[in-house]
């Protein structure tokens, strides 16, 4: 089941933020992301906030989220005092494809009626290969999509297994170049990397496939095990081995230099593309401490350093909105030190990396010392600015806690 929402402090019903945040709303950079809780099966390893008809039963439908939808976009216009214009959309699951083109049209239509579009503006969906076709891509090139990023996973059939995933192997490679066909100008594919049983070269096979597509972005993620999920449950029994550490370390590296052989360099310690402009700008904004507004169950928000989260269940979702109030479950108004604390732990991830002047006073010596640990890189430092060694990516988390 979905992973439990954090605890946070109450919030207005109205969902109004306090004047602080909302200071400077329109001059900074602005996102929206939207939450499609539907899925028409479970995969094994997660534990997002998405639901099978079966979970849902008649609680709550489409036509329902899509109402609440619209509703909190009309919301957010009213907090805020203003549409800002999103400069990035990226509508998430769950299985977005399952709307359709026609539903993630309605989608993008309620964005541009409310928050506003900018012009230029990046607009991602995700979608699972199974549930695309050329009139699907065809269709949301025509709405105004311009980036579609798919879950491949693995072109390892076994893999794909274990990790309970629907599609056939060859689905995906097929899927991208059906949406570059219609006109996509960006495609990424999902790998996840570390699943027990997979060999170097199953990723290899994997590697192959995705460079075969063409695509100008890969996202690769090392698989984590999280308790309550069925891939949990089969591990604790002995049925499957946990992921090793060292094996991660390995595919990783084998993961990015096969990827910069072909063009495509890492710009986030997930995330790979072949040019700046193939970069996810959504994702960018996020990692800079940028705004965003998430609109859907269980959707997490950014505002001017307050950070808030809807209530998981669409039935719930909706209901709220329907009676005119917030969907907002609990929050968090970010100190100072919160901020700058995240700041080191998101922007270190990027390669151009964060300015020494980020962290806190006191911790040049610890990042002087992780610079000759082979950690961060000693000319940058030199220059002002903390950036990851190829080691140092494989071990990121451990240097955050360093400069933290």
């Amino acid at each position: 089941m979905p992973a439990a929402l954090p605890d946070g402090d109450p919030v207005p019903s109205d969902g109004s933020l306090p004047p602080s945040a909302l200071s400077g709303v329109g001059s900074r950079p602005f996102g929206v992301y939207v939450h499609v809780p539907f899925c028409a099966t479970r995969c094994g390893y997660c534990d997002f906030n998405t639901y099978t008809p079966g979970e849902l039963g008649t609680s709550a439908s489409p036509q329902s989220w899509m109402a609440g939808l619209r509703r909190e976009l009309e919301l957010a216009v009213s907090i805020l005092g203003q549409a800002p214009g999103a400069d990035t959309v990226f509508v998430g699951g769950g299985t977005p494809s399952l709307l359709g083109a026609d539903g993630l049209s309605q989608v993008l239509d309620a964005i541009r009626a409310t928050v506003g579009l900018k012009e230029g503006a990046e607009v991602t969906t995700e979608s699972n290969p199974e549930s695309t076709s050329p009139e699907f891509f065809r269709g949301l090139r025509d709405a105004g999509y311009t980036r579609v990023s798919l879950g491949m996973q693995s072109a390892a059939r076994h893999v794909l297994a274990v990790l309970d995933r629907t599609h056939t192997p060859g689905r995906a490679v097929a899927a991208a170049l059906e949406a570059r066909a219609a006109g996509i100008q960006h495609v990424n594919l999902d790998l996840i990397y570390g699943t027990p049983g997979e060999r170097p070269q199953d990723l290899a096979a994997s590697l192959d496939a995705v460079l075969e597509s063409g695509v100008d972005h890969v996202s690769a993620y090392a698989l984590i095990v999280e308790d309550g999920t069925a891939l949990a449950r089969r591990i604790k029994r002995g049925e499957l081995p946990m992921p090793d550490d060292d094996v991660l370390a390995d595919r990783y590296e084998q993961l990015d230099s096969t990827l910069a052989a072909a063009g495509l360099h890492w710009y986030e310690v997930s995330n790979w593309a072949a040019s700046a402009q193939a970069r996810c700008r959504h994702n960018l904004l996020y990692w800079k401490g940028a705004d965003w507004w998430g609109a859907g169950p269980g959707a997490h928000s950014h505002v001017g350093g307050v950070r808030w989260w809807n209530v998981k269940h669409p039935a719930r979702y909706a209901a709220l909105l329907g009676e005119g109030n917030s969907p907002a479950q609990g929050r968090e108004v970010l100190t100072d030190e919160d901020q700058r604390v995240e700041r080191v732990l998101l922007e270190l991830r990027l390669a151009e990396g964060l300015p020494v002047s980020a962290l806190a006073p006191g911790a040049a010596p610890e990042a002087e010392t992780a610079a000759r640990d082979g950690l961060l890189e000693p000319a940058a430092l030199a220059g002002g600015r903390c950036v990851l060694t190829d080691r140092g990516r494989l071990l990121a988390d451990a240097v955050v806690r360093r400069l933290t």
